[in-house]
């Protein structure tokens, strides 16, 4: 085998993957009930104008084509074999591939890591050849991919067997071979088409990320689509996401574990109350991916989120959304959902009350714009539309129009479609079921629903993209995580520039010192082998006096020898006792698929019971620490409200911000770590970390 070999990537690969021309079908069967047979009928009913080579030493032809026996018999090198034998042969007929020159190779078969030892020997194998040799695998369990403006329908599933693909704009790329073809099925009956799919399997070899990232330069591709199992390859990834949203093509992921249960991290707490789903979210946010709650909403965002891309909102914290409708009852359901997920239906401020009485427009300016029935008049709906879509108190507008639109649909629409001009967003949700309208709307362009619920989704989510261009140094990972002792985390802390109260350490036994600081204080045990020092008795507070601070170090010695008899323990750690407006926890830690976190969440007993927390890609600035800050339920009780003390949030800030810089200092080692609690004093007094907890390399 070839080592250090030039891979195929970008252009190269967007080529032979989705626009190759000539394909081979390696375990091709005549019988097209089979699924080794369904490829080649589907080629050849699609169109698929390159050359078809079915490989098949048992047969001189397959569904009319020559059959060739091998790949070292085929006339020319094709540009991408699809391989359907069985799982034990994959290794082999892949390595006869890469022999011949193939740029990749998809693999239909399962049965690999996720089936035993031999399985998992059976991807090493894989995983060897795309190494060192050129060519590229998709797969294992890929159910293939799909170019319908070309006729590339070189897939298994059973669905593509539907003539007549819809073509657009949008690409998609799936963890689930299955759900591609469900795509194609929703989408043809919304008058949605796709420009290409790709099943993407086990991702042994290429990931979603680096498969769209591949195809970014191509004029005809839009937007993407992704139905995503897990963040594996996070950093292809997080290169593909940073890239679409330059180039302004928007990125639309439907992700699976929202209910998971939290990913339970040894040490500290941050892994428990930032599950693995919460990771997701943030690392999808703060990439500008819109996350959708529904399968239905990944079909329907893309032309609001073409309709707002990123970085051109002049606020991007703005979610102020204009409601008005032929229909209250749809209204209220709209308003709804819309609410719940913390959108803000905007009522109309008086000067444009003013100019819709001027205009003739009848019905209520109130929390909506309820026309009733006058509504489904074109003057009306289109000079409310006018009014409200030029009014600055609006940052989009959606039309809810009721039974109209689906016994007078031309009517119904007309005046939203005229008014899709508007630089700002317009969209349209349809109270009945009204496919003639909808088919209307989805071919002008507008965003356009059938339930309130895809309607609130898809807003919230295109809303709620935030990309950042923070990057994080890339960990050295492997080897032995060390667990910091408290007093050598306040070292790390005083370097970040975190704020921590004052200690001394002095040895367990003996006599305690004079202290720097005033009574009361707080005696804890400080060894890096008991992280966790409350569960052995290792904290006494309220300790006011020299001689109770002597027999504190007595009860901790006497504790220690019954709760952690095999640990070492030889310094206690003195420190004042503290007491602020607030308490919060601050988590960093280095995920492996996201990267780099950083958590900021409620403290003491609300920390794991009301998983009160925000949490972003590290490392963050002052305003994105503002931004955590403001999504914590529980520090909106120290922001001055009824009267109430005000705390030191911009200190707060500041603290999250340099916790977060764990990510850009590498030579730390620190991949884990936590400041619980933190103490949020009166404004103008700072915060003070009281205790801290580490893990570095």
């Amino acid at each position: 085998m070839k080592q250090n070999v030039a891979h195929v990537t970008g252009a190269e690969l967007a080529q032979a993957l989705i626009y190759p021309g000539s394909v081979a079908i390696y375990g091709a069967s005549d019988d097209t009930s089979k699924m080794g047979g369904r490829p080649v009928q589907f080629l050849k009913r699609s169109g698929f104008a390159g050359a078809i080579y079915p490989i098949n030493p048992k047969r001189d032809q397959v569904q009319g084509l020559k059959a060739w026996p091998d790949m070292a018999s085929l006339p020319q090198t094709p540009d991408h074999v699809y391989v359907l034998t069985p799982t034990e042969s994959v290794p082999a007929a892949v390595a006869e591939c890469a022999r011949r020159g193939v740029k990749v190779v998809t693999i239909l078969a399962s049965g690999f890591s996720e089936s035993g030892p031999e399985g998992v020997a059976r991807e090493a194998a894989l995983r060897q050849l795309a190494r060192e040799t050129e060519v590229r695998i998709l797969g294992p369990s890929s159910l293939g991919v799909v170019n319908p403006a070309t006729g590339l329908v070189l897939t298994a599933n059973a669905a593509f067997a539907e003539p007549d693909l819809p073509v657009g704009k949008v690409f998609v790329a799936s963890h689930s071979g299955s759900m591609i073809g469900a795509l194609v099925s929703r989408g043809k009956a919304r008058g949605i088409g796709f420009r290409g799919l790709v099943s993407v399997g086990s991702e042994v070899d290429l990931s979603i990320g680096e498969i769209c990232e591949a195809t970014l330069d191509d004029p005809q591709i839009e937007g993407y689509l992704l139905f995503l199992e897990s963040l594996r390859h996070g950093d292809a990834l997080q290169r593909f996401a940073r890239a679409a949203a330059e180039k302004g093509k928007p990125v639309i992921a439907y992700k699976l574990g929202r209910s998971c249960a939290a990913a339970e991290m040894a040490t500290t707490h941050t892994g428990a109350l930032a599950g693995e789903d919460d990771i997701a979210d943030a690392f999808l946010k703060d990439l500008g991916v819109a996350r959708v709650e529904m399968i239905e909403s990944l079909l329907e965002a893309f032309p609001l989120a073409q309709k707002m891309p990123l970085g051109t909102r002049p606020n991007s914290r703005a979610k102020r959304v204009g409601v008005v409708a032929t229909t209250g009852g749809g209204a209220a359901m709209l308003v709804d959902q819309l609410g719940v997920r913390g959108v803000t239906v905007q009522p109309a401020l008086p000067d444009t009350v003013r100019k819709l009485q001027e205009a003739g427009v009848p019905g209520q300016a109130g929390h909506v714009l309820d026309l009733t029935l006058a509504g489904t008049r074109y003057d009306v709906m289109k000079k409310a539309l006018d009014i409200l879509l030029d009014a600055d108190e609006f940052d989009m507008v959606a039309a809810v129009v009721g039974s109209s639109a689906r016994f007078q649909p031309d009517l119904a629409v007309k005046p939203i479609v005229d008014s899709a001009h508007h630089s700002k967003p317009l969209l349209a949700m349809l109270v009945p079921d009204a496919p003639q309208a909808l088919a209307q709307l989805t071919t002008a362009g507008l965003p356009c629903f059938r339930t309130p619920e895809g309607c609130a989704d898809v807003i919230t989510a295109v809303l709620n993209r935030r990309p950042r261009r923070a990057k994080a140094s890339r960990m050295v990972r492997g080897g032995a995580l060390a667990t910091l002792s408290e007093a050598q985390a306040y070292a790390v802390l005083d370097e970040l520039g975190v704020p921590h109260t004052p200690c001394v350490v002095t040895p367990l036994k003996g006599k305690a010192p004079p202290l720097p600081f005033p009574y009361p204080v707080v005696a804890k045990v400080c060894s890096p082998d008991i992280p966790h020092k409350t569960e052995v008795g290792g904290v006494i507070l309220g300790i006011g006096s020299d001689e109770e601070l002597d027999q504190a170090f007595e009860t901790l010695q006497s504790r220690l020898a019954e709760h952690a008899p095999n640990s070492t323990c030889d310094e206690v750690l003195i420190q004042p006792m503290c007491k602020g407006l607030a308490e919060v926890l601050i988590g960093y830690r280095t995920d492996p698929d996201a990267g780099p976190i950083v958590m900021l969440a409620a403290g003491g007993v609300w920390a794991e019971v009301a998983k009160d927390r925000s949490i972003r890609l590290a490392p963050v600035d002052l305003d994105t620490a503002r931004d955590m800050i403001g999504e914590v339920r529980m520090l909106q009780t120290v922001t001055g409200l009824r009267g109430r003390p005000r705390g030191d949030l911009e200190s707060l800030a500041r603290a999250i911000s340099a916790m977060s810089q764990l990510a850009v200092r590498p030579h730390l080692g620190v991949t884990e770590a936590e400041v619980n609690p933190m103490m949020v004093l009166p404004e103008g007094q700072g915060v003070l970390a009281v205790d801290a907890l580490m893990l570095r390399h």
